[in-house]
């Protein structure tokens, strides 16, 4: 996965990983975006999968001119 921001992606943004009963699996959340999910039966996968996610979102934003939040 190549930078294109000069910034760590872990320290601008707030991540977490819950237990979600209803899906039965891990849940990885982006505070900063809130429509955004990942769900693994694996936590440590539930959350590198956020993470992969939101940076594909910000460099989609940042090639079409969007703020970046």
């Amino acid at each position: 996965m190549k930078a294109f921001f000069d910034f760590k992606i872990e320290a601008r943004y707030s991540f977490s990983v819950n237990w979600s009963a209803e899906d039965r699996e891990f849940v990885g959340l982006c505070a900063e975006f809130p429509s955004l999910s990942w769900l693994d039966p694996d936590s440590d996968k539930a959350r590198s999968g956020i993470e992969r996610l939101v940076f594909d979102v910000l460099q989609d934003m940042s090639s079409t001119g969007e703020a970046i939040p």
